[in-house]
């Protein structure tokens, strides 16, 4: 394993060099097809305007060479019998997720139709979730590996078995619920590639723990390419992500903590996400209890997600990032060392 990690960050620094070249044609690709941004009539204010009209899709920049660089450095395992053909396993999530998200942004840009922005329904796009994250789980279930059917208790580091049927239930609602998390986690310049990125290299180190070597190079491939993306990502963007990047991102980091038997820790690793997406819920559940009860909104934040709380409350959208990874890498750094004791 010496070798590998060595091997796996060089190939994450040729992926974001790689990355850097291609992006530019690809934005004035994106440019001469007008796939261009459109914003909901609820978030239609003068800072969103600004972004009306920039390339989105953006997450095929991630996609592509996450696939193609990681089926190139493994084609030679994944061929043989062996370990090495478990790879394919994230790169159906990462591509499965990714068509989904692709879909619903071309829906999205289309306004033929009127309806600016509006994308896949919310119920198909969940159930085609579901059952992508089903076929993965099942297949999770039946590797032969010493974290199929388990979990992993953080400290004392005992491997708990699961019945095959609860490991594919929490295992897909993991798939889920952090591909939804992260989708909610992309709303400004630079937040969610930067936050998915350290969340990976995360989960890159603890693969190397446990000499997952064909795990550790699809981490770092994905970092370097996270890093190329967030190049034309960062504010003010030319790009973004859309959710062909943040639906097959998330989806990934989730079958990934799955496959290490860390899943316990990816609430702290991915706490900006978390954080996302609980905002959400605490913000529609706060809203009906409230109608309910007293026959009025209560709402416990100004707007959801999370950030654009903090967003009315007047920190600028560079401050919010940066704030918002220090506390994601910092997270990482937790997580991490909770899988090292």
């Amino acid at each position: 394993m010496d070798g590998q990690l060595p091997l796996a960050l060089s190939v994450g620094g040729a992926t974001f060099l790689l990355g850097v070249i291609w992006g530019g044609p690809f934005i004035e690709l994106l440019h001469r097809f007008k796939l261009g941004k459109q914003i909901r009539a609820e978030l239609m204010d003068s800072h969103h305007v600004q972004k009306i009209g920039t390339p989105t899709m953006g997450g095929i920049m991630i996609i592509v060479p996450a696939i193609c660089i990681t089926l190139a450095l493994n084609i030679s395992p994944i061929v043989q019998e062996g370990s090495g053909r478990s790879i394919l396993l994230p790169m159906f999530v990462l591509l499965g997720f990714a068509m989904l998200g692709l879909i619903d942004d071309w829906e999205g840009i289309q306004t033929s139709r009127g309806k600016v922005g509006e994308g896949l329904s919310g119920k198909l796009k969940f159930a085609t979730q579901i059952i992508l994250a089903l076929v993965a789980s099942t297949v999770i279930s039946q590797f032969e590996f010493s974290y199929a059917n388990a979990l992993i208790l953080p400290l004392i580091q005992v491997i708990v078995p699961l019945h095959p049927l609860l490991f594919i239930l929490v295992s897909a609602f993991i798939i889920v619920a952090t591909s939804n998390a992260t989708n909610l986690t992309d709303g400004l310049d630079g937040l969610a590639g930067i936050i998915t990125a350290s969340a990976f290299g995360a989960y890159g180190v603890i693969a190397v723990l446990q000499n997952q070597i064909f795990m550790v190079e699809l981490c770092f491939v994905i970092v370097g390419a996270c890093f190329a993306f967030l190049w034309y990502n960062a504010h003010p963007a030319q790009l973004f992500m859309g959710d062909t990047g943040s639906l097959a991102l998330g989806a990934t980091l989730g079958t990934i903590a799955v496959m290490t038997g860390h899943w316990l820790l990816l609430p702290i690793i991915a706490i900006i996400p978390v954080m996302e997406i609980l905002s959400v819920i605490l913000q529609v559940v706060s809203a009906k209890l409230s109608r309910r009860i007293y026959g009025v909104d209560i709402r416990p934040f100004r707007r959801t997600p999370i950030h654009h709380h903090f967003e009315l409350g007047g920190w600028s959208e560079t401050q919010i990032v940066q704030r918002f990874w220090l506390i994601g890498i910092l997270s990482a750094f937790v997580g991490v060392a909770l899988a090292l004791l």
